[in-house]
């Protein structure tokens, strides 16, 4: 047997299944059935199972099926039902939310944004209901709820972006249409239209969050895997009874880093990191448009953008007597 595993080298261990620890409240079973996959063990556990749903899980996962399905079908729709074009310009295609003039009508006509409420609305049920899934699953093993919170974060930037704004601004033309490049033009779109999101101090935070989230990331699991060989990839064992491997990685990070990061912390670090993208991103596109409506001149305004040479070209947000 390989004395030093990576990914590569490991050795997958096959025996009777592990089942986990019961659950206090058994009401609804899991799955008995539990498999393994060769080259699922290649990334990391090969197990597969159990599984567990109950009436929240299976609710949320037909919800989902339906927004999906709904999303879909008007986008083959709006191609003639024509497949070939369907799989071609599938990354162009999109299901755009009502037009301005139907405000926030609760079922506008089908064809114009009606469709694209009832898929939000599926979508965002099944979202819901699959975070307060995990949330009750975590209670039934006792575990802590940080998972839940941190898909709550996430849940937050979506009804900011699909509800919460489009609430605030009257209709429901300002939400993201469904689609993958439409969804991206609408994001340029909206920084143009408000001055450069770039100027929002809370899309800043946002970006530092994530760029800092990928890097703690990447740092923690490159050195769980340069510590491999010492059984780095204990870390439970390692909390509890620091060996040679959890010593030598707090090293590495004091020579590198200049700050200590057990194995422990370093979690707490990254999920900070990432609950705070979406917490401070959501915050960032609510002010926008209900609070401010020109970043770049609020960031002129507060001494954090430069003001250019004039071009003799007035800004009608300059006149007096100007919303502001």
């Amino acid at each position: 047997m390989a004395r030093y595993q990576n990914i590569f080298t490991q050795v997958q261990i096959r025996g009777t299944a592990e089942m986990g620890p019961p659950m206090l409240d058994a009401s609804e079973p899991r799955t008995s059935a539990a498999g393994f996959n060769y080259w699922i063990g290649k990334l990391g556990n090969a197990q597969l199972g159990p599984i567990y749903l109950g009436y929240l899980g299976t609710i949320s996962l037909v919800f989902g099926f339906i927004a999906f399905e709904i999303i879909g079908l008007n986008m083959w729709a709006s191609v003639n039902w024509d497949p070939v074009q369907f799989v071609r310009q599938l990354f162009w295609l999109s299901l755009e939310p009502p037009a301005p003039k139907y405000g926030l009508k609760v079922i506008p006509p089908l064809a114009e944004g009606g469709w694209w409420l009832i898929a939000g609305f599926f979508l965002t049920a099944s979202v819901i209901l699959w975070a307060v899934r995990t949330y009750r699953r975590a209670k039934a093993l006792n575990m802590g709820t940080h998972v839940a919170w941190a898909f709550a974060s996430a849940i937050w930037l979506y009804l900011v972006l699909g509800f919460i704004r489009p609430i605030m601004m009257g209709s429901w033309s300002e939400a993201v249409p469904f689609g993958i490049f439409p969804h991206l033009d609408w994001t340029a779109a909206f920084s143009i239209r408000y001055g450069n999101l770039f100027y929002n101090p809370f899309h800043a935070l946002s970006i530092v969050f994530l760029y800092g989230s990928t890097l703690l990331f990447a740092m923690h699991g490159a050195t769980i895997l340069a510590i491999g060989r010492y059984g780095g990839e204990r870390e439970i064992e390692q909390i509890t009874d620091r060996g040679t491997a959890s010593e030598r990685a707090a090293l590495f990070w004091r020579w590198t880093m200049g700050f200590n990061a057990t194995m422990e912390s370093i979690h707490r670090w990254a999920w900070w990191f990432a609950v705070l993208t979406t917490l401070t991103g959501g915050i960032g596109i609510l002010l926008t448009g209900t609070v401010v409506d020109n970043w770049y001149l609020w960031a002129q305004q507060h001494g954090y953008a430069p003001a250019y040479p004039t071009t003799g070209v007035v800004d009608p947000a300059t006149l007096p007597g100007a919303p502001k």
